[in-house]
C-alpha cells in the first residue's frame, strides 16, 4: 500500500510539473511568435535582421546623451564609405541640432528613438502616438525629412508600439548584433563581439558619446570591409513591402 501511495503521489506531482511546463512554453512561444502566423493570436515583432544573399549590413547608433564624438564618428564612417542610421531621441535632437544636421548632410539617416526615452511598454496607444510624433516633428524641423524607422527605447516594445509606428509611416527596427558599448567594454572586447556575430543582413547597435565606441567602430569597419561587407542604412537594408518576419525577428522577402 505504501508503494502504491508513493507512486500515485509521484504521478500527481509529475502531472502538475508537466502542465506547468506546458503553460510556460506556451507563454514563451506566444511572446516570440511571428506576426505572420496564420490563424493564431501572436505578438507582433519588429525587424531584428534581414535575410539576404548580399553581404550588406546596417550600422546604427542610439543617440540620447551627448554629442562630442559626432565629427569623429562621421570621419570614421566616411573612411569606410559607410552609411549609418542614427536613432535619435527628440530631446537630443533639440539639444544637438548641429549634430543631427551633420549626420543627415553626410548621407546618413535619422530614425525615431522616442521623444524622451520613456518605456514604451508602459504607455497607452495614444501616448505612444503623441511621443513618436513629437520626436518625428523635431527631426523633420531639423533635417526637413520625417523618419521612416523607429527603435523603441531600450528595445522595450508592445504590439501598440508597432501599430502606432506604422500609423505614422514608420517601420519598427531592433538589432541583431549588440556592441554593448554602453557597458564600458574595451575596444578589443567590442571588436571580437561584433565581428564574430555579424552576418549578411545584420543590424549592428552602437551608441554615440561612449568612450571606446569610435576606436572600436574603426576596427570593426576595417575587418568587416576586408571580409567584403558593405554598410548601408537601415532603410536600405530592410524590406518595405511583401515580406514576412519569423519568430526570431528575421525579415524575409516573400517569393512567389
Amino acid at each position: 500500500m505504501r508503494y502504491m501511495l508513493i507512486t500515485r503521489r509521484a504521478l500527481s506531482v509529475g502531472l502538475v510539473l508537466m502542465l506547468a511546463a506546458a503553460f510556460v512554453l506556451a507563454g514563451v512561444s506566444n511572446r516570440y511568435a511571428s506576426n505572420t502566423t496564420a490563424g493564431t493570436q501572436t505578438r507582433r515583432l519588429p525587424v531584428y535582421c534581414v535575410e539576404t544573399d548580399e553581404k550588406k549590413i546596417a550600422v546604427t547608433f542610439d543617440a540620447a546623451w551627448g554629442a562630442e564624438d559626432t565629427d569623429e564618428l562621421l570621419q570614421i564612417l566616411a573612411e569606410y564609405n559607410a552609411k549609418a542610421t542614427v536613432f535619435a531621441v527628440g530631446d537630443w535632437v533639440r539639444k544637438n541640432p548641429e549634430s543631427v544636421k551633420a549626420f543627415h548632410d553626410a548621407g546618413h539617416t535619422i530614425g525615431n528613438h522616442s521623444d524622451s526615452h520613456k518605456a514604451y511598454g508602459e504607455l497607452t496607444y495614444d501616448e505612444l502616438l503623441a511621443d513618436m510624433e513629437a520626436c518625428s516633428a523635431a527631426i523633420e524641423a531639423c533635417t526637413g525629412a520625417r523618419p521612416r524607422v523607429l527603435r523603441a527605447p531600450s528595445g522595450d516594445y508592445t504590439d501598440d508600439t508597432i501599430t502606432a509606428a506604422e500609423a505614422l509611416g514608420m517601420q519598427t527596427v531592433q538589432w541583431s548584433v549588440d556592441s554593448l558599448d554602453w557597458q564600458g567594454l574595451s575596444v578589443e572586447e567590442m571588436v571580437e563581439r561584433v565581428t564574430a556575430a555579424t552576418e549578411n543582413g545584420s543590424i549592428l547597435l552602437f551608441h554615440n558619446d561612449v568612450k571606446n565606441t569610435p576606436d572600436a567602430l574603426r576596427e570593426i569597419l576595417c575587418i568587416l570591409s576586408e571580409e567584403g561587407y558593405s554598410f548601408v542604412t537601415v532603410e536600405e537594408l530592410i524590406y518595405w513591402e511583401d515580406y514576412r518576419i519569423d519568430s526570431a525577428g528575421r525579415q524575409y522577402k516573400n517569393v512567389e
